[in-house]
């Protein structure tokens, strides 16, 4: 990194050279905003809006309930998944679209736990995001299990023969370490377990091959770098060897193998079909379909490359212009890195509002991180230069110790 220019020069050199450079016109994003939260809410994909336009227009309100025919709604989440599976390196028919991350994430441990039913343990790691060690607990409460807190630094020494399920994300949320998914799971399966991975932080911006390492069971979500917007769909995948061995637990209508023979006992679908429970949600999921159109032509190598320029070339700035006043909590090792860049300092709150109001966009977390990340799709070199000289200024200045900051936003 040290070789980098680091004049705004310089980063407009490196976004010519962007293999993705035409990318960014296909958001919708405000003028002279420097967005760098899609790692917790991807931007607006121009496509969606005159598609959703369509679907409410059109499809429910000319064609009302016969769209379920007539427009296909009914295969509409086997149509999203199959744009989903190439970002994460699976077959289309692994991977099943509906539920929210949290209801996904009961499903499949739950699932996962009764697959290893003389096995009593679930081992997480106590720093990763509430809700999977929430749903991680009460899924050993309904099951009658334990949950084991394991090292981050070293998951593996968790696992031993009592172990029935490894569930880890592959990308810390407030760090932006990342885990090699490749050997933690091949030691998952060396004790005879299975494992499941959180794809939140990575699905979009981190190439991740779930066939090629052999994973069992993987839950993302697709508001962040899939830019599906607000609260739309997660994503699930099994293993086509579990297939016939997968028992949900809940065992909606949409999960049957005829949903309109009307039965009265449940027989699951075949295949990853059995997933489903509910009836799809068509306007958030036609939202989502449109969004991914945007990966049409991306090839996933180039995507790494790029993020891996942004977030050096951020961290190489933060280093030169702000010096120790930050401390960079992300791994400086690009093979172990997000498509994040977390700085932590004591008013990071602050920092983060103060940003804000300059026009760059990033996030805070608990107890102290400033968050920062770089979607490779319409993220430019450039918008990183802005965002760390905004940033000098802001410390320059004392603007993050404005008494407004002192008391902190619902939602931060």
């Amino acid at each position: 990194m040290s070789s980098l220019d680091l004049s705004r020069a310089g980063a407009e050199s490196l976004d010519t050279g962007n293999p993705l450079r035409g990318h960014h016109d296909l958001f919708d994003l405000p003028e002279g905003l420097v967005y760098l939260d899609g790692n917790s809410l991807g931007a607006l994909p121009r496509s969606v809006a005159p598609h959703l336009a369509r679907v409410t227009g059109e499809q429910w309100g000319r064609g009302l309930i016969s769209s379920w025919n007539d427009a296909d709604w009914i295969h509409l989440p086997a149509r999203v998944s199959a744009k989903i599976a190439p970002l994460i390196g699976a077959p289309p028919g692994d991977v099943h679209v509906g539920d929210s991350t949290t209801v996904l994430l009961f499903k499949m441990m739950v699932a996962a736990a009764r697959m290893r039913p003389d096995r009593r343990v679930i081992v997480i790691e106590p720093t990763t995001f509430p809700t999977d060690g929430y749903v991680a607990a009460g899924v050993a409460d309904l099951l009658g299990l334990e949950v084991r807190w394991c090292d981050p630094a070293d998951p593996a020494a968790a696992l031993d023969h009592d172990v029935a399920l490894l569930a880890l994300t592959h990308v810390d949320f407030r760090s932006g370490a990342l885990y090699d998914m490749a050997a933690l799971t091949a030691a998952t399966h060396e004790v005879g377990a299975v494992v499941e991975w959180d794809l939140c932080h990575s699905a979009g911006a981190v190439p991740v091959d779930l066939v090629a390492v052999d994973a069992d069971f993987a839950v993302g979500c697709t508001y962040k770098y899939l830019n599906g917007g607000p609260g739309s769909p997660a994503f699930a995948y099994v293993a086509a060897r579990h297939h016939d061995d997968l028992a949900q637990p809940i065992t909606g209508w949409m999960g049957h193998a005829h949903p309109f023979e009307m039965e009265r006992d449940h027989r699951p679908a075949d295949g990853i079909r059995r997933m489903a429970s509910g009836t799809p949600p068509v306007l958030a999921l036609s939202a989502l379909d449109a969004a991914l159109d945007v990966f049409g032509d991306v090839d996933m190598t180039a995507l790494r490359q790029v993020s891996v320029s942004l977030t050096d070339y951020f961290i190489a700035l933060v280093d030169a212009r702000l010096g120790d006043t930050f401390k960079i909590i992300t791994p400086r090792d690009s093979a172990v890195r997000g498509s994040q860049v977390s700085l932590a300092h004591p008013d990071a709150y602050g920092v983060v509002q103060a940003l804000i109001a300059r026009g760059v966009v990033g996030d805070f977390r608990t107890p102290d991180v400033a968050r920062f990340g770089f979607a490779p799709l319409y993220v430019t070199h450039v918008d990183v230069w802005d965002a760390v000289d905004r940033l000098v200024a802001v410390m320059a200045a004392d603007e993050h110790l404005h008494p407004s900051y002192a008391v902190r936003n619902v939602v931060t």
